[in-house]
């Protein structure tokens, strides 16, 4: 991609009020890759983690991060990558930080990363560590000596397109499985997304596993939390929440919601809305890393 193809990637690029750029990704890459923000944080602050329907891949420049939560073990790495989870984490950088984070849908990450993304889901993994990872290292090192923003967004362009033409395919029957899990809310069951996509419920189960990380059930779990804290967010009340959600009754959704964010959701709420009360960012404050999705609670 030329100098053209970058600066048309960049009519999607917003400032992040003292943390750097965020971006969309060049047309070729989407929907696989969803977005790109560069950070630089001097003074840095915790921050919870939900789970969202993409996988994280931080490619940092020298400080690192300490990963932590229920279920994992703590790691702290420089680069890393995030994998579809059920669990909250709370991530925090170590001093000063700078670097870039890339998301991108699962099947993408499969095909991206060379590597089933059962052995990325639920935990951190650094990227040097997976077969080829030189290659992310030495990114990291090269995004690190650009002068800015937008000559980082330029290369990520030119390299995740040649790894992505590069890499094993996805199937187009998982992607179609998972745009299902998201239109009926995570409501679909295994039985009627096996039927959809004309394979058997156990060939659901292993390409699930292989191409997006989780269980059909449990990236359910994922699209249903996230369409229950949009709505919690926006105004709704717990009751209108767990109907429209599917959830049994509001115990069901507070007994969910805390197993998956560490909170409950009147917590959580009132968490957000205090950051976005003392916040003078201009709208950038709780640190959401995906439009449309809520994914991030500074602490």
């Amino acid at each position: 991609m030329g100098s053209g193809a970058a600066a048309g990637a960049r009519s999607g690029a917003a400032a992040a009020p003292r943390s750097g750029a965020a971006a969309l990704p060049h047309p070729r890459l989407r929907p696989g890759v969803l977005r790109y923000h560069g950070y630089r944080l001097t003074v840095p602050r915790p921050r919870l983690e939900v789970p969202v329907g993409a996988v994280t891949l931080v490619l940092g420049f020298g400080t690192p991060v300490r990963v932590s939560g229920p279920g994992q073990e703590t790691t702290t790495l420089v680069s890393l990558i995030g994998g579809l989870t059920t669990l909250p984490a709370v991530g925090e950088h170590l001093g000063a930080a700078a670097g870039m984070e890339i998301l991108v849908t699962p099947w993408a990450a499969f095909r991206l990363l060379g590597v089933e993304q059962h052995a990325l889901a639920r935990r951190c993994t650094d990227p040097g560590s997976l077969p080829g990872g030189e290659r992310w290292l030495r990114l990291a090192e090269a995004l690190e000596e650009l002068p800015g923003w937008r000559a980082r967004f330029a290369l990520l362009d030119r390299a995740l397109s040649a790894w992505l033409d590069a890499g094993p395919a996805w199937s187009p029957r998982v992607e179609y499985a998972w745009r299902l899990l998201e239109r009926s809310g995570g409501r679909v069951p295994v039985r009627r997304l096996a039927e959809e996509v004309g394979w058997s419920e156990r060939q659901v189960q292993s390409r699930f596993r292989e191409q997006i990380g989780l269980a059909p059930k449990a990236a359910a779990r994922i699209v249903r939390l996230q369409r229950a804290v949009r709505l919690l967010t926006s105004g709704l009340s717990q009751a209108e929440t767990a109907a429209l959600c599917g959830f049994y009754d509001q115990a069901h959704l507070s007994g969910e919601f805390r197993a998956m964010t560490g909170r409950t959701p009147g917590a959580f709420t009132a968490a957000r809305a205090a950051v976005a009360a003392g916040d003078t960012g201009g709208g950038e404050h709780v640190g959401d890393r995906l439009g449309g999705a809520v994914t991030s609670l500074l602490l």
